[in-house]
């Protein structure tokens, strides 16, 4: 099939230019493999493992599980012992979502703050996990649905390692609202002291975002080396895992504009179309996490290919 894609390319005008280019770049790490060899493999994993269907599998999961994710959190901040954990959480979430539709999203928030203390053995915290796992574990199942993935796991333990991976994701998630906050109050001091204007210079604005930035390619790092039973060998700075942060970042950027500048939802469909913005918003994050778990997988089809025939 390689070989009858290369035969179509070649046909083309420009194209055939950039093919041949693209074989004479040699990527290291591969073996001798070429840039070309890399960008096929990856064209056709995309166009046969079905990205748009899997992504709206994930992203309908990921979206039921947002808010038991933050029922499990929420729940867990009276055993905090850090001043303001709950404003710094809340903060942080306003930031990470899309413009206007963190309003929707607080009114739920704030009836799950008022309601949901019932303690480490309630029922709605330890649903909480339940769904949460869910959320985890359908996103690992759009991973195995890949083109270039031939192992998969049973469900017992592809469903505890999704429960593992969700408690992980939590404690990166405390880990950065505490780091924020001991940096806001670093930042406080440094002021009083007198050393820097730091309001001037928007260092918390730039401090949170690089922290927001760590967590987001430490939990994707996260999940594409669980994801799969060949995630084991993925390392933590895999190009994949950098193409999904970038991207992702970039979207969110052009995204903002697009709710602020262009979309209509709220016109069309009244207090619902945040909900949509939100919906989508997601969708879309799905597909760039398919899109970097997809060029990992090609780097580790095209690895093992070439060891066999070094064999």
């Amino acid at each position: 099939m390689t070989k009858q894609i290369e035969e179509n390319l070649e046909k083309i005008p420009v194209i055939n230019w950039l093919v041949a280019f693209g074989k004479k770049i040699k990527i290291p790490g591969l073996e001798g493999m070429s840039l070309y060899d890399v960008l096929e493999m990856y064209v056709i994993g995309i166009v046969k493992g079905a990205l748009t269907t899997r992504a709206g599998g994930i992203a309908f999961s990921f979206f039921m599980a947002i808010f038991p994710f933050l029922l499990f959190i929420l729940t867990l901040i009276p055993y905090i012992p850090i001043d303001g954990f709950q404003d710094g959480l809340l903060s942080l979430m306003q930031e990470a979502l899309p413009p206007k539709t963190f309003e929707a999203v607080d009114f739920v928030i704030k009836d799950i703050i008022n309601n949901q203390y019932g303690g480490l053995l309630s029922f709605g915290f330890l649903a909480s996990i339940f769904l949460m796992t869910n959320g985890v574990n359908a996103i690992f199942g759009g991973f195995e649905y890949s083109y270039h993935v031939t192992e998969v796991r049973n469900v017992l333990r592809a469903y505890f390692i999704s429960l593992a991976v969700s408690l992980l994701m939590s404690f990166f998630l405390i880990v950065t609202v505490t780091l924020i906050i001991f940096y806001q109050i670093a930042l406080t001091r440094i002021h009083k002291i007198g050393w820097l204007n730091t309001g001037d210079l928007d260092l918390f604005y730039y401090g949170r975002g690089f922290l927001f930035l760590v967590m987001i390619f430490t939990i994707v790092s996260l999940l594409f080396r669980y994801g799969t039973k060949q995630g084991k060998d993925v390392k933590f700075f895999s190009p994949g895992a950098i193409l999904t942060t970038v991207v992702s970042m970039f979207t969110f950027y052009l995204f903002g504009i697009y709710v602020v500048k262009f979309a209509q939802y709220n016109q069309l469909y009244g207090s619902i179309g945040t909900l949509l913005v939100l919906m989508l918003f997601v969708w879309l994050n799905a597909i760039i996490l398919l899109l970097g778990f997809e060029l990992n997988a090609t780097i580790y089809r095209l690895k093992r290919k070439n060891k066999a025939r070094a064999k």
